[in-house]
C-alpha cells in the first residue's frame, strides 16, 4: 500500500510527488508519456510574480508568487537565472503612473528579495533607441527570472526518487477505483502490461486532461468541469544585442514577452486562445502566428515575417 499516487508528471506532479517522499510518504508516479512532455515543457520559460494581475487586485497572488520565486532561484540557480525585463509606456495604453505604481508595489509586495529593483529608463539611449519604435520614448525596467522548465520538472522528479518515490513513466492510468483504505488503481506499463497499484490517497495533476482523470475515479458521467486554454509561441532569429527582453503591452488587455532565447534566437509568446481538441495534438494556428507577429512589430522597428518563424510550440 502507498500512501499516494500522483498522476501526472509535469512540475505540478513531480512537485507534489517531491514535497510528499521529504515528508517520509511511499509516493508512487505514473505519467503516461515523458516527465514535462506537455504544458510543462510549452511555457514562456519564466520564473515570475505576475506583474499583470496587480491590474486585478490579486496581491495575494503576486505576494506568494514573488516569494516563490526568491525560493527557486536559491534551490536551483542552475537552472533559474536573474533576467531584467524592459517595458516601454505606449501612451494609447496604461499611464506611465499606473505603471510606476505596480512596479512600485511589485519590488515590495513579496518581502525580502535579491534581485535589483525596478527603475525607470530613456528608450532613446541605446541600446533600446535602436530596437524599438520612435514613439516609444520611456520605460520601465525591473527584474524576474529565466528558467529550463521542462529541466526543473525532471529534476524534481529526480530528487523525489531519490527520496524514496517511484517514478514510472511511459505508464498510463487507466483505472481508479474507490476502496475502503483508499484506492485501486489500474496502470499500464510501457510493454502494455496492467499493473495494479494501491494507494491511501491520490493526486490527480494530469494538467489538461484532468477531466479524464476524474471521470475514472467518480464515473464517466462526471461533466467536464476544465476551461482549456492553449498558448503558442514563436521562435525567430535573434531581433536584438543585449541579455534583456522586452513585455509589451496589447490594446487587447494582454502582454506579450521577446526573450533572448538559446543564444542565436528570439522566443515570442504568450496567446491566449479557448482550446477544445486533444491537447496531445495542440499546434499553433496562422491566426496565433500572425498575432505574435503584429504585436512585435507594434513595438519593434526590425518586422517579422512568416518566412522568419524558424519554430513553434504550444500548450494547453
Amino acid at each position: 500500500m502507498r500512501d499516494l499516487l500522483v498522476i501526472g508528471g509535469g512540475i505540478n506532479g513531480a512537485g507534489i510527488a517531491r514535497d510528499a517522499a521529504g515528508r517520509g510518504l511511499k509516493v508512487t508516479l505514473c505519467e503516461k508519456d515523458d516527465l514535462a512532455a506537455h504544458t510543462s515543457s510549452a511555457s514562456t520559460k519564466l520564473v515570475h510574480g505576475g506583474l499583470r494581475y496587480l491590474e486585478t487586485y490579486e496581491f495575494r497572488l503576486v505576494a506568494e508568487a514573488l516569494r516563490e520565486r526568491e525560493v527557486l532561484l536559491k534551490a536551483a540557480p542552475h537552472i533559474v537565472w536573474p533576467l531584467r525585463f524592459v517595458l516601454p509606456h505606449d501612451k494609447n495604453l496604461r499611464p506611465r503612473w499606473m505603471l510606476r505604481l505596480g512596479l512600485f508595489l511589485y519590488d515590495r509586495i513579496g518581502g525580502r528579495r535579491t534581485l535589483p529593483g525596478s527603475r525607470s529608463v530613456s528608450l532613446r539611449k541605446a541600446p533600446h533607441r535602436a530596437i524599438l519604435k520612435d514613439r516609444l520614448t520611456h520605460g520601465f525596467e525591473y527584474s524576474d527570472c529565466w528558467v529550463e522548465d521542462s529541466r526543473m520538472a525532471v529534476l524534481a522528479a529526480m530528487d523525489a526518487r531519490e527520496l524514496g518515490a517511484e517514478i514510472l513513466t511511459r505508464t498510463e492510468c487507466i483505472g481508479l477505483e474507490r476502496t475502503a483504505d483508499g484506492w485501486i488503481a489500474a496502470l499500464r506499463e510501457p510493454d502494455a502490461q496492467e499493473r495494479v497499484v494501491e494507494a491511501r490517497a491520490v493526486v490527480n495533476a494530469a494538467g489538461p486532461w484532468v477531466d479524464g482523470i476524474a471521470g475514472l475515479a467518480l464515473g464517466r458521467g462526471t461533466p467536464a468541469r476544465l476551461r482549456l486554454v492553449k498558448g503558442s509561441h514563436i521562435i525567430v532569429p535573434r531581433l536584438y544585442k543585449g541579455a534583456h527582453a522586452y513585455i509589451f503591452q496589447q490594446e487587447d488587455g494582454r502582454i506579450v514577452f521577446a526573450i533572448p532565447y538559446e543564444h542565436d534566437y528570439t522566443l515570442i509568446g504568450t496567446t491566449d486562445e479557448a482550446f477544445d481538441d486533444d491537447p496531445g495534438t495542440v499546434a499553433i494556428s496562422k491566426e496565433e502566428r500572425a498575432y505574435l507577429r503584429e504585436a512585435v512589430g507594434g513595438y519593434f522597428r526590425t518586422s517579422i515575417a512568416e518566412e522568419d518563424i524558424v519554430s513553434t510550440y504550444s500548450g494547453v
